[in-house]
């Protein structure tokens, strides 16, 4: 699978944890940066995955900041693009067979690495259920990022 990633200065120590982990599972990684604790601006860094993603050019992608809120905010400002903010192995199950997430959001300040790979892991593995209630479901989401995203 190809994984596009990117941190702002509040998470990428984790960001830098994840992309080896990716690695050894066998799949490419795009890293977008940051790699320093220097200021930067979350939506700077979550667009170029969202992008990649959503024009089918990766498989799935992974923003990490501090709480894993604001990436997660810009991230489902884009068209194409369910973004889950996940502190659970749970969550990061549901999130992917009820919900058919494309982009995983995390909070370095919020998880410790550990759990923070086995969310990861979880999310990559569990496929969507194709449910007709969840695909019922995503269908009305899309609907609605056509009316007020698109301007359909």
């Amino acid at each position: 699978m190809k994984i596009a990633i990117s941190a702002d200065h509040g998470g990428y120590r984790l960001k830098n944890e994840i992309v080896p982990f990716l690695q050894e599972q066998g799949h490419e990684v795009v890293d977008f940066g940051c790699d320093c604790n220097v200021s930067v601006d979350y939506p700077d860094y979550a667009m170029p995955v969202c992008d990649l993603v959503a024009e089918g050019k990766a498989d799935r992608g992974i923003l990490i900041c501090g709480t894993g809120i604001g990436m997660s905010i810009a991230a489902n400002k884009r068209a194409g693009i369910r973004c889950a903010l996940v502190s659970d192995t749970f969550s990061a199950h549901a999130t992917r067979d009820h919900n058919d997430t494309n982009v995983l959001a995390l909070g370095e300040r919020v998880l410790g690495p550990g759990l923070a790979l086995d969310i990861v892991k979880i999310w990559l593995e569990t496929p969507f259920s194709n449910g007709e209630r969840h695909v019922n479901r995503i269908s009305k989401v899309m609907e609605i990022e056509k009316r007020y995203i698109k301007g359909e």
